[in-house]
């Protein structure tokens, strides 16, 4: 794709950037047939190619352009940033250091109204920090009638109770483990569960309380800066446990690890913290990539259900970990119903479901649909986020593929 830029434009980090990945862009289309938003809405503009076309455009005009508008921002709003374009694209266009290029131009050009605003910076301070979001979600609980619907289905009736996490046990090998901002509140028992079944395996797992939310959420409502922020602190709260020798920094939703792997990225310009940030990036695992590799005989798991897999697109796409959960699960003895068009987003795509609750809900209903064809006993996924708005449809249940482990364990090793 040719671009036009001047040379004092090309002084600008982020428009040196841009033309580096628009210049990769050969406008072929590929990225279209597997974006779900061109499948709902057939709009150029909302498939990747258009997407790529309205960011050049706008980074291209001037300052007060009338080529720059709301409606550029509600076509780059729409993208899922599920990043299925990146899988598909045989050119390997970013796209996602474009979309948060132009994200980020859109907001400084066109100011959102003082309603959109004030959602934005609600969702901010209502998720990132854990113990605001509990007492948030107690709240809601309570008061769970008068909780508008988009917010209400993102609650669940009853966690399902943590349990005991290992005490006491000191392992050779030690891993860190981002204990997350909604997870612990949503689904308690996922990093308990985590705990249990590694312990099993020899590995103990290390919570640092310093270390809080991943950055992502600040970061994809276009509060960059804050993002950036919270993965400096991340790195300050982790890094002692890193030079004492920690051997990762496991997540255990899929959402947050594909974050954490782009601290490098989104710090490589900060003398302070680039080569912090590279090796934290390094050493975040998602879940799967730590179970994969041992030895899973060693778990004793007494019977296999029947399961249907979500695969979340920061997964698949992101971390490019598809099919690593199927695998284990499989090697465990979990049997797996297919699942048609596995490769699309279900919709839930951070607070897109709430900024975007129309197309959101077409989402997840689609991906029900094709999830619940084999007939599974539940629905198992990698990323919270992805878990509770699947379970907003209040259909078949949906779990993190960890707690099916952990309650399959043989009960002399689950007792231990």
């Amino acid at each position: 794709m040719q671009t036009h830029f001047t040379a004092e434009d090309l002084q600008k980090p982020h428009i040196r950037e841009a033309d580096r990945v628009l210049r990769t862009c050969v406008h072929c289309g590929f990225c279209n047939a597997t974006c779900p938003t061109y499948q709902l809405l057939g709009d150029e503009r909302d498939g990747p190619r258009g997407r790529i076309y309205l960011i050049k455009e706008m980074l291209e005009a001037p300052e007060g352009s009338d080529k720059v508008t709301e409606e550029t921002r509600l076509h780059l709003d729409r993208c899922l940033t599920c990043l299925n374009c990146e899988t598909t694209c045989p050119s390997g266009v970013e796209y996602h250091k474009l979309i948060n290029i132009g994200r980020a131009e859109v907001e400084r050009r066109v100011p959102r109204k003082a309603s959109e605003r004030a959602l934005r910076y609600g969702l901010r301070k209502a998720l990132v920090e854990p113990k605001r979001f509990r007492a948030l979600l107690k709240l809601g609980l309570t008061f769970r009638p008068l909780v508008p619907g988009v917010l209400r289905d993102k609650m669940p009736p009853a966690p399902v109770d943590a349990g005991k996490r290992p005490e006491g046990r000191q392992h050779a090998r030690q891993m860190l483990i981002l204990e997350g901002c909604v997870q612990p509140g949503l689904s308690p028992n996922t990093n308990a569960a985590t705990a249990r079944v590694l312990d099993r395996l020899g590995i103990g797992l290390t919570p640092v309380a310093e270390a809080g939310c991943c950055g992502a959420i600040d970061f994809h409502l276009n509060a960059q800066d804050e993002g950036r922020a919270r993965a400096r602190a991340n790195i300050d709260a982790w890094w002692p446990q890193i030079e004492a020798g920690a051997e990762a920094i496991v997540q255990t939703a899929s959402g947050c690890g594909a974050f954490v792997k782009e601290y490098a990225e989104i710090l490589a310009d900060d003398p302070d913290y680039a080569d912090k940030a590279a090796r934290v990036s390094e050493l975040a695992k998602d879940l799967v990539e730590v179970l994969r590799d041992e030895a899973l005989d060693d778990l004793e798991v007494k019977q296999g259900r029947r399961l249907a897999f979500h695969c979340p697109c920061t997964l698949q796409h992101a971390q490019k970990l598809g099919g690593a959960v199927e695998g284990v699960l499989t090697r465990l003895g979990f049997a797996l119903t297919p699942v048609a068009d596995a490769h699309l987003c279900c919709g839930s795509a951070g607070t897109y479901s709430i900024t975007q609750p129309e197309l959101s809900k077409q989402l997840r209903d689609n991906k029900l649909d094709n999830l619940e064809a084999g007939g599974p006993e539940v629905i198992v996924t990698a990323n919270i986020g992805c878990q509770t708005h699947l379970n907003g449809a209040n259909r078949t249940t949906v779990r993190h593929w960890i707690e099916i482990v952990d309650e399959a364990l043989a009960p002399a090793t689950s007792d231990s």
